[in-house]
């Protein structure tokens, strides 16, 4: 028999219909739950929410007003208060926060809970909910919020009670930015809001059970570090949760002192700087192939802040096949759960590797350190015969000849280096990641785990708004996007320009949804179905027949439309001419309609639920199955291993 959810046993509970509700009389100021919700944001420090009002949370947003000390973006969909939200909590540490209605309000806020539940990004999302006497009844936008959010939710409150109010949003504020980051949801009742209740700060916390653990316990640090003196092959597998610690420092270090490689996933980009030699990239179905090599060839992996996610491991069992595994993580559940570690350790990445450092050292004091030259001539050799590289198209000028991946690497070549990066999902987001050059941690946001398009712009917009309370507008935000992502929440260009948040938007726009079709050519014969979006395809067979051309969006004029820059560029001279433009306008937003090949394609690729040894470089270039390793010993790469010790 299914448990109920929260709300579900709620409604099952027989109501009462008397006004007169016992409460216990404590000190304080009197005012109403809205009043004290706002209140209670404000001593917590919130300076930024998002949202978007409706009937059941119109209460709370009686209560904000021009003296409110947070700044509120109006956003013009629910789902985008989120993405909006996420993008501020990514860019600058703090919690997301974000206030939305009952019913479709609500239910429209579920993807972007989904998508930091998955990604680990800190928000504490508030949603009205009808009163207490109506919960159960169907009632006009009534949706049990806690009930579907339960699998994709850190914690839910259901509060019925306005005094309760304070010490709620003190413990969901906490909740969501301790441990292992994520999203909790507060589904305030109208009953609570309008309730009066004597306000008290600050509010004690009653959480029972919850103390997530920071430092390791036992003997698992010099476990770790024993396993490392032994390692001739060992590779440091850094994920989001390094980033969500901030470890950037801790992780540089440990891979100078046991001189081991970094590869990282996608939303671990920027952890080390791309230039630091012991960074190969990312790893996995489209990372490069000295990464994806290092992993597979590896006799010591060290998963730092990573869940051994099937993007990275492709199949899961042909995985790194002979390493030894030490597993860190602020999440006893993700210990284990795909790979059986050799030693775990739970704990705070940053805690744990600060730990770690010394033992490391006095293990290298007494027995040395362990050569790996042979290793890393291995290595080098892969990363420089194997770099990302693409195709150009034809020169057909009128049906986009740009190849994406040279907009990408220009976009990136004429940034300020402080840049923040965004991307939407699809092609773009892995070229993205593929070809920016990230020098600086917390300088890259995308949505990974969930792989959410229309992500994008409202956690540009998020990022923008970050970077304008935290860096004074110094750390500007571009958006990499594709046409079909972007149109998913294009609205959203109002709240970017009333909300006066600058952000540059590149639109790899190749009139269909690139990824999939991408798929559909490699693996379905090529049957197009339901890709194509004909939104700027210069070659349909009316235009060739003379008929008249419309762009559906103009992309350009949408943009003007909502009162930002619109450009459009079909060569690299005008590319060129947009990008330098784009990054010259600071006072509004600026979108740039790159017109490019659709045929174009993301390399390397490992296909979905095929060993990583199985990488493709190129179309029929396969380096790690054994006619590349025959061409690679050619070359002299993959020598036997070193195994002396200095």
């Amino acid at each position: 028999m299914a448990t109920p959810t929260p709300l579900q046993a709620f409604s099952a509970v027989p109501k009462t219909h008397g006004t007169n509700e016992k409460q216990t009389i404590v000190d304080g100021e009197k005012m109403t739950g809205a009043q004290a919700l706002v209140r209670a944001l404000e001593d917590l420090g919130v300076q930024d929410v998002f949202g978007l009002p409706g009937g059941a949370i119109l209460p709370v947003y009686d209560a904000i007003n021009e003296d409110t000390k947070f700044r509120f973006t109006l956003v013009r969909h629910e789902q985008a208060a989120g993405h909006a939200a996420e993008g501020y909590a990514v860019a600058t540490g703090r919690v997301g926060v974000c206030i939305v209605t009952s019913g479709p309000g609500a239910t429209n806020m579920i993807t972007p809970i989904a998508d930091a539940n998955m990604d680990s990004v800190p928000l504490v999302v508030i949603t009205g909910q009808v009163g207490v006497n109506a919960i159960g009844t169907d009632a006009f936008q009534e949706a049990d919020i806690v009930g579907a959010t339960y699998p994709v939710v850190k914690h839910s409150y259901l509060v019925t009670r306005a005094q309760d109010i304070p010490r709620v949003i003190t413990e969901a504020h906490y909740i969501a930015r301790s441990g292992r980051p994520g999203p909790v949801v507060v589904d305030l009742t109208k009953t609570a809001q309008v309730g009066e209740m004597y306000y008290s700060w600050p509010q004690r916390m009653i959480l029972p059970g919850y103390n997530p653990t920071t430092k390791a316990h036992g003997r698992v640090l010099s476990d770790a570090a024993k396993l490392f003196a032994k390692s001739y092959r060992p590779v440091l597998y850094v994920g989001g949760g390094a980033m969500r610690s901030n470890a950037s420092a801790e992780v540089a270090e440990l891979a100078e002192i046991t001189g081991a490689p970094i590869v990282t996933t996608l939303p671990a980009q920027g952890i080390v700087p791309d230039s630091d030699p012991h960074n190969l990239g990312m790893l996995g179905m489209h990372g490069t192939v000295a990464a994806t090599a290092a992993a597979q060839k590896c006799d010591l992996l060290v998963a730092i802040g990573a869940r051994f996610d099937d993007r990275v491991t492709g199949r899961l069992d042909a995985f790194a096949p002979g390493a030894r595994v030490i597993h860190i993580d602020i999440d006893p559940a993700e210990i284990g759960k795909n790979r059986a570690p050799d030693v775990p350790i739970v704990g705070d990445v940053a805690t744990v590797l600060h730990d770690l450092i010394p033992e490391i050292r006095r293990s290298q004091a007494i027995g040395g350190k362990p050569n790996l030259k042979a290793w890393w001539e291995e290595l080098d050799a892969l990363r420089e015969r194997y770099t990302i590289d693409y195709d150009e198209p034809e020169d057909q000028p009128t049906d986009g000849s740009l190849s994406p991946q040279w907009v990408v690497k220009e976009l990136s070549a004429q940034a300020d280096p402080s840049t923040i990066w965004v991307a939407g999902v699809g092609q773009h987001q892995m070229w993205a990641a593929q070809l920016v050059d990230f020098e600086k941690p917390h300088s890259w946001i995308s949505s990974g785990g969930l792989g959410t398009m229309g992500f994008g712009l409202p956690a540009a917009i998020g990022a923008s708004i970050g970077s304008a309370r935290d860096f004074d507008g110094k750390k500007p935000v571009w958006l990499i996007d594709g046409d079909g992502s972007f149109q998913m929440c294009s609205e959203e260009l109002a709240t970017a320009f009333l909300d006066h948040a600058p952000v540059k938007i590149a639109i790899l726009n190749n009139s269909v949804y690139g990824m999939v079709r991408q798929w559909q050519t490699l693996f379905y014969k090529q049957h197009y179905s339901a890709t194509n979006l004909l939104d700027g395809d210069m070659k349909e067979p009316e235009v060739e027949a003379g008929g008249e051309f419309f762009d559906v969006p103009d992309f350009v004029k949408l943009a003007e439309a909502y009162g930002c820059v619109g450009m459009r560029a079909f060569t690299e001279d005008e590319a060129v001419e947009c990008i330098r433009r784009a990054n010259e306008i600071n006072d509004r937003p600026v979108l740039i309609d790159f017109r490019v090949w659709k045929d174009a394609m993301v390399w390397p690729m490992v296909a979905a639920g095929d060993a990583n040894d199985n990488v493709t470089y190129r179309p029929g270039v396969k380096p790690l199955m054994p006619q590349g390793l025959a061409a690679q010993a050619a070359d002299g790469i993959g020598a036997p291993t070193d195994v002396a010790s200095v």
